[in-house]
């Protein structure tokens, strides 16, 4: 999907007929929005996504689901537009995605044997119906006291630069963890469903309408 190809923006048109887009470049996000078997079109947000000074994680967040959903918006008006974020709170310290094995490391060396607070924010826009809501998920995540040796194992088998806190849970990264506390088991991989869910039918989306077969 891209601009050049959406369709005109019309103030009549019905919440039902809107397209769904999920403004993120995370696969781990796409992959969560697939289970509501929805059709809709990923577009990667153009969002800065550097902490102002002084930001508290949880503020982080917010602020960033809510700038990549009105970023998407304002390039599909017509559109009900998803956005979202995580950070890692460590003590009032915010923990993004690494990037590299060593920050990785460096990551989880602090973290173990700590509560880790993820703060996933998801944010809903259509822009055409003036809709806009966010919400957020904080799952408190307790470390094992991990050594150097389970940290440098974890990290060359599982490679998870690109998530928030270094750690996996849905996969090898669930040995790192020695309890999980929240409301939606889907918030910690990246996306809270449970509360997506509640935006969008609020936003005029169809969750379980009938599907009609392919011939």
């Amino acid at each position: 999907m891209n601009p050049a190809s959406a369709p005109a923006a019309t103030a009549s048109r019905p919440p039902a007929s809107r397209p769904l887009v999920l403004g993120s470049t995370s696969r781990y996000r796409r992959e969560l929005l697939q289970r509501l078997q929805i059709p809709f079109d990923v577009v990667a947000p153009d969002v800065d996504e550097s902490p102002l000074p002084g930001e508290s994680p949880r503020r982080l967040a917010e602020r960033l689901a809510l700038a990549k959903a009105r970023a998407v918006a304002s390039l599909f008006p017509h559109a009900v537009v998803i956005g979202s974020d995580q950070v890692a709170d460590l003590n009032g310290a915010p923990l993004g995605k690494p990037g590299t094995h060593e920050r990785a490391s460096a990551q989880l060396r602090q973290m173990r044997g700590q509560t880790v607070v993820f703060q996933t924010a998801v944010a809903v826009v259509c822009q055409e119906s003036g809709f806009e809501q966010i919400d957020l998920a904080a799952v408190k995540v307790k470390f094992r006291d991990l050594s150097d040796e389970d940290i440098e194992n974890y990290l060359r088998a599982e490679q998870p630069y690109d998530c928030a806190g270094s750690a996996k849970s849905e996969g090898l990264g669930i040995a790192l963890l020695a309890s999980i506390d929240n409301d939606d088991p889907t918030a910690l991989v990246g996306l809270p469903l449970i509360r997506t869910c509640h935006m969008l039918q609020a936003a005029g989306v169809a969750l379980l309408a009938g599907r009609k077969d392919k011939p």
